[in-house]
């Protein structure tokens, strides 16, 4: 990408340059992908309960008091010692599940939780996506602000100079030179005002992007693009992330709901062990002792044949849930496609009102023109050039409000057509 090399040092930052900052740097777009290699993970660890389970195990026990049993033979009862004073066990176990329907639900349902963080991922880009470009028009439009003062102030200043030479040569009023220096005043303070807004709306997009607060940044030389054919292409609803982020968790519910159903099914699991049980009067090592082999293997079912109910509670709860989602699914596509009508209207009055700004500000530049050159030549008065300056700047900030709508609105029109990574690509 780009990189800083000193902490005072300037950079140019595009649109493309921010978005591909922040899709490396914010907390989100990491979080996201650490939820994406902990899915890998999960799959893993449920593919494992599926795999043969081996297990080792080993006891040493030493019998203080050995304990005894009575025997009846004859009329006699004897009693004989159960045991040896110390014992020792061994034993390798292996087990291996043969018909286990909730481990076959587990594998599917965490290859699916796997396909929902992908999509979740990209969903949490294209947030940030919007978020990053939202704050970047608001910063562009700000300095386009700024300069409007800027050039509003500089004409100003030069008004004023000729009215100072005016009034030094007896040829001008004092009071015009006051008014003029009050409005030079005003727009200096007005331009403090726009420097702070810029400062705080360049820190929101550092935030944004996850840059550090002090690096400085400087947006390109160039202007606000329209496309006014972007209102007529037509986004559908059902490829939006939203939506596929929200089927893929109906069908983690269904696998939800399955793994409920399972618990109905047999179980069937195949269990093998070999080792030794050691007894003696010494210790193992190097004392009396004996260590005879031991070794099993077998099958393991388990039926369940009555559960009082509670399994099929927590299917029916499990189908609810189901259901809920898919309401919400519903409610969710309405929502989409009213804000994809929004933004489609938001372009069409933003685009009207671009062209009348557009023409507003070339018919006070005209007025403006013409009023400093009658001031110039005594036919106009004060107010009304000061009025015409006013006049002009407040077009162009209209025209400058009026792009930042439509820009607002094009990147939820491109979001409603799932292209918000077209403007990283551009």
């Amino acid at each position: 990408m780009f990189s800083f090399s000193y902490a005072d040092a300037q950079e140019i930052l595009t649109l493309k340059d921010a978005i591909k900052y922040a899709l490396q740097n914010k907390a989100e777009a990491k979080k996201a992908a650490l939820d994406l290699e902990n899915a890998q993970y999960q799959i893993d660890e449920v593919r494992g309960t599926a795999l043969p389970q081996i297990n080792a195990a080993g006891s040493l026990k030493y019998n203080v008091i050995i304990p005894e049993m009575a025997i009846d033979m004859g009329g006699v009862v004897n009693k004989v010692k159960m045991g040896q004073p110390w014992n020792a066990t061994g034993v390798v176990s292996l087990n291996q599940q043969l018909f286990n329907q909730s481990v076959f639900t587990g594998l599917k349902a965490a290859t699916t939780t796997r396909e929902f963080y992908i999509i979740n991922k990209q969903l949490t880009d294209e947030q940030l996506i919007e978020r990053v470009a939202t704050a970047y028009y608001e910063v562009y439009q700000t300095q386009l602000q700024l300069q409007t003062i800027e050039t509003n102030l500089n004409s100003t200043t030069k008004i004023r100079d000729v009215i100072a030479g005016l009034v030094s040569a007896g040829l001008g009023k004092q009071i015009d030179l006051d008014r003029t220096n009050v409005q030079i005043n005003n727009l200096i303070a007005n331009r403090q005002i726009v420097v702070n807004a810029l400062e705080l709306k360049e820190n929101a997009l550092k935030f944004a992007i996850g840059m550090p607060m002090d690096k400085d940044i400087t947006l390109p030389d160039n202007t606000f693009e329209v496309d006014a054919n972007i209102a007529l292409e037509e986004a559908n609803i059902d490829n939006r992330t939203e939506v596929l982020l929200t089927k893929k968790q109906i069908e983690l519910l269904e696998l939800n709901k399955k793994s409920k159903v399972a618990d109905l099914y047999p179980r069937l699991s195949l269990g093998a062990d070999f080792g030794w049980s050691g007894f003696g009067k010494g210790f193992p090592i190097g004392g009396d002792f004996f260590w005879p082999k031991t070794s099993s293997i077998g099958l393991n079912l388990s039926i369940p044949i009555f559960t009082g109910g509670s399994t099929r509670a927590r299917i029916k709860q499990a189908d609810i849930q189901i259901r809920q989602a898919q309401v919400s699914l519903e409610d969710m596509k309405l929502g989409l496609s009213l804000e994809n009508d929004n933004a489609k209207a938001q372009i069409k009055n933003s685009l009207l009102t671009i062209n009348t700004n557009r023409s507003n500000v070339s018919l006070a530049k005209e007025v403006l023109e013409d009023t400093e050159n009658n001031y110039k030549n005594g036919l106009a008065t004060l107010t009304e050039l000061l009025d015409a300056e006013r006049a002009y700047a407040d077009a162009q900030n209209n025209l400058n409000t009026a792009l930042l709508n439509y820009k607002i609105a094009e990147i939820q029109l491109i979001k409603a057509k799932g292209e918000l990574k077209s403007l990283v690509n551009e």
